[in-house]
């Protein structure tokens, strides 16, 4: 018989904590103390209470903060688990000294203090710029999709949403009629319970759609074309990702190259970056203080997705030397001339796809012939895609019906629409964004602006991966992009935070 040590819970243990001697010297919790009582003026937090003379006491806006930017440098954002953090861990009861606030106090303070975390950002900022942790040599520009706090399958415009809400009514009168049939038979039958639940859920949902409806107009994206609306978070936006489509924002940041201290973060509610080059450096550049001249010695760098003419048309107006790379840019690289040999290889037996290579195009006679030998009409000789000019042609209908290629020319065998092929032709003189666009080609393909741009990879795409899986910031959990914005801005101001902590504070 197995003997075993005796335990007993009917009896008392007393721990003695101090939490003064919790929070230890050159830990991440003790320079984010250090931080918010001798470095950060929270007076900013003043104008929300109204308590002076009557009204209960609030929380100090250095505990609260103090919590949440703990927390949130963990990858915990709930406001429900920050409260149980307070009243379970020691070290979170030690840095709030043992205030435990309750989680409708701490989602209120995260998701009202947008304006505030702002000024926090700049000061956090201008910590990192004393500690000389700021180069100003070159910025890296670019954004981070992630999911917002809002349905992807409550998304369209007004015009699909329309007809969601038509087949949610439809459903429920199928749902009606087929009850009311089974009652000519039997009078006393109820509708069953299950049925009762789908009716008013589709009912509660139809009643949403057409209140958002009602309310809003379609959603324009920034180039005026009518863009998906959203009726949980209308400010964000569905996107495309490497993970799949998501329902989200886009997190900018502009990263600096010494230390990869982030000089400037806002969220977007589109998935193209394109029109936001000018204002992220604007802002970049107010938030150092920096004058016009000391704008011109700082070089920019970003990826394709920031590279239209008005941008760079915007660079050389302020005299900035920016190199930013377009969606060619690859294939021009020399480095990257045998990426070819990683990608799928099309079937070399006659079933490969036809590509504008194989069709006999004439521009002389402005004439078009398809890889079956008939002859395509033009529609149109001046079809404007981007920055160029095209040459349209179409086949017909009644060749494309009966053609016996017709898998290797068409996208889908089921496709109803005929072949269509464009190409480019010259449209005389090129306008100044078009000059801009060749010369930035030219300098970002040399020597010299090949290094210089290889640079903003290994600057700010680490910053991304530290927010997301170190950090652990994988989602946005507020609604609203300026809430989301501050939500983003307070986690790459704890991104700062660590900078400061590991690169200059780290024996405080």
């Amino acid at each position: 018989m197995p003997r075993f040590k005796d335990y007993n819970y009917d009896q008392t243990k007393m721990l003695p904590v101090s939490f003064e001697q919790q929070i230890l010297p050159g830990t991440f919790e003790h320079s984010l103390l250090y931080l918010i009582e001798h470095e950060l003026d929270l007076s900013i937090f003043n104008d929300r209470y109204r308590n002076d003379e009557t009204g209960r006491t609030a929380y100090d806006p250095a505990i609260l903060l103090k919590i949440i930017l703990l927390a949130y440098s963990r990858g915990i954002t709930s406001s429900r688990k920050i409260e149980q953090l307070c009243r379970e861990n020691v070290l979170f009861m030690a840095i709030s000294a043992d205030s435990q606030p309750h989680f409708t106090t701490i989602a209120d303070f995260i998701s009202s203090c947008s304006e505030q975390i702002s000024k926090l950002f700049v000061q956090v900022l201008m910590v990192c710029d004393a500690e000389g942790l700021i180069g100003r040599e070159m910025f890296a520009i670019d954004g981070c999709k992630l999911p917002s706090n809002a349905s992807k399958e409550w998304s369209g415009t007004k015009a699909d949403l329309a007809k969601k809400k038509d087949k949610m009514d439809r459903a429920v009168r199928v749902i009606l009629d087929k009850h009311r049939a089974s009652d000519a038979v039997d009078a006393a039958d109820p509708l069953p319970e299950r049925a009762q639940r789908t009716v008013e859920k589709l009912q509660r949902r139809s009643r949403k759609i057409k209140a958002f409806l009602d309310q809003n107009e379609d959603r324009k994206g920034p180039s005026g074309r009518v863009v998906q609306s959203n009726i949980t978070d209308n400010e964000s936006a569905k996107m495309k990702t490497s993970r799949g489509t998501i329902q989200g924002y886009t997190g900018v940041a502009t990263v600096d190259s010494k230390h990869q201290v982030i000089v400037q973060a806002e969220a977007h509610g589109q998935g193209q970056e394109h029109g936001l080059l000018a204002p992220t450096i604007d802002q970049a550049h107010a938030n150092l203080g920096t004058d016009k001249e000391e704008r011109k010695a700082t070089r920019i760098t970003a990826d394709s997705g920031y590279h239209t003419g008005a941008d760079l048309d915007y660079l050389d107006a302020q005299g900035i030397d920016g190199y930013i790379a377009d969606n060619q840019f690859r294939k021009r690289d020399p480095r990257f001339r045998t990426a070819d040999r990683h990608k799928p290889v099309e079937p070399q037996d006659g079933s490969s796809k036809f590509t504008i290579q194989d069709f006999d195009y004439d521009a002389g006679k402005g004439t078009c012939t398809c890889p079956a030998g008939h002859a395509m009409w033009p529609q149109g000789r001046n079809n404007r895609i981007g920055q160029h000019l095209y040459v349209k042609f179409q086949a017909y209908q009644s060749d494309c019906q009966a053609c016996p290629l017709r898998s290797r020319c068409l996208r889908r065998l089921d496709q109803s629409t005929a072949r269509q092929v464009a190409f480019r032709r010259q449209a005389g003189p090129k306008t100044r964004q078009q000059q801009l666009i060749e010369q930035m080609k030219d300098k970002i393909d040399g020597d010299r602006g090949r290094a210089i741009y290889s640079r903003r990879l290994g600057t700010v795409e680490p910053v991304f991966g530290n927010i997301t899986h170190a950090i652990g910031f994988k989602r946005f959990s507020l609604r609203g992009k300026k809430k989301v914005n501050g939500q983003w801005q307070l986690i790459t101001m704890i991104h700062n935070i660590f900078k400061v902590h590991r690169m200059a504070w780290q024996g405080v």
